[in-house]
């Protein structure tokens, strides 16, 4: 794919004429994609296995296509529009120009789209999903991420051309805590449940994903409290669907059926980020003249302590009856497990030698995802295409 760029004639270029609703429509389109992926896990646990047509499917299908349709309609305006400013301030592919985050949301909405009928050929071949992460689920997953850094790079790149409307500050900032929605539930089965907050996995994979994900968008954020808000979006987002799911009435419709349901399953209470997040935008302003190589450990060290510090002792709280009520929506169950005790034990625990072990490799995994996003935050600072 050939790609050119004309030379920025200015970089503080007026947007004034360049219309917010791709930007609206591209933040729409990533938030239906992250509520119908979490629909579709909650289908999934309480109905079973339902066609491609199933509603969660078509509303992310039909997310994608508003987020295709719409960066399509901006790359034909750049290209042909004759707006010369524009133009500058944008990429070449293929003889058309359009923003960098147009170009990743359009990748996005092709690979949503190619997803489909390959997870609808590997259910027939397969049978029934055993795990999210599968072949289909991950090209979907990369489609979806596609798109929500596509509505980031929209906004980042005109608030970098010096615009100043706060609107694009809080879109950028809605876009970043729907991506680290869509993060936090891609784990969610390591990384999710009260029961697992005690063992090694879950604060690997918390180390692994979270840290790029907070730092990488804080960094390039023009909001005063980027990280918080972000950590508070993603928390807003997933008590809503936990609160609304678990209201509609549902049942399996698929054997074996151990757990008779009659409600939507809703996910697991959202993580404690919040309290990371408003560390890191205590720590990040002060550290603005370190290097990364060297603020890196420190944030990633940073991050596993309060995590273990938060999560082991909240965790009491989420497997013990002042959580089984609808606020907490705690010990919500899929229709095909067998109910027992372990829905109040703890999962996946070690000695506390080969804790302590796990958490070598678990603050090298912060340490190194906390590298990665604070390069691409600084890469995003710069973004003015």
């Amino acid at each position: 794919m050939a790609t050119a760029t004309l030379p920025l004639a200015n970089s503080q270029q007026p947007t004034a004429n360049s219309p917010l609703w791709p930007l609206y429509a591209t933040l729409f389109a990533s938030a239906a994609i992250v509520v119908g992926l979490i629909w579709d896990i909650s289908w999934h646990r309480t109905i079973g296995r339902d066609t491609f047509w199933s509603p969660p499917h078509v509303l992310e299908q039909v997310a994608a296509l508003i987020a295709g349709l719409s960066c399509g309609w901006l790359v034909l305006r750049t290209t042909f529009g004759g707006d010369r400013p524009a133009k500058q301030s944008s990429i070449r592919v293929w003889g058309f120009y359009g923003p960098l985050g147009a170009w990743v949301c359009i990748w996005g909405t092709a690979m949503m789209i190619a997803s489909a009928p390959f997870d609808n050929w590997w259910h027939n071949a397969y049978g029934l999903d055993v795990k999210i992460i599968s072949p289909p689920h991950m090209v979907l997953a990369w489609g979806m991420m596609g798109i929500q850094v596509g509505a980031m790079l929209l906004a980042v790149s005109a608030q970098n051309r010096g615009a100043h409307d706060p609107r694009l500050k809080l879109i950028y900032a809605a876009s970043a805590g729907i991506l680290l929605t869509m993060f936090a539930t891609v784990i969610v089965e390591d990384a999710g449940f009260g029961n697992e907050m005690r063992s090694p996995m879950f604060y690997r994979m918390t180390a692994i994903v979270i840290p790029v994900a907070l730092i990488g968008t804080a960094r390039a954020s023009g909001l005063r409290w980027p990280a918080t808000t972000v950590a508070a979006i993603y928390t807003a987002l997933m008590l809503v669907m936990i609160w609304i799911l678990q209201l509609v009435p549902a049942t399996p419709l698929l054997a074996p059926i151990y757990n008779p349901v009659t409600r939507m399953v809703p996910p697991p209470f959202p993580l404690l980020l919040i309290i990371p997040a408003f560390l890191l935008d205590l720590v990040l302003p002060r550290t603005r003249a370190m290097k990364d190589w060297l603020l890196a450990p420190l944030l990633g060290v940073g991050f596993v302590v309060v995590m273990v510090g938060v999560h082991w002792y909240w965790s009491e709280f989420l497997l013990s009856p002042a959580a089984r009520n609808w606020f907490f929506a705690v010990d919500k169950w899929d229709y095909t497990n067998r109910l027992g005790p372990w829905r109040y034990e703890y999962w996946n625990t070690v000695a506390a030698t080969g804790f302590a072990r796990s958490m070598g490799w678990t603050l090298l995994a912060a340490t190194i995802s906390s590298f990665l996003g604070l390069r691409i935050g600084r890469a995003m600072s710069r973004v003015q295409r």
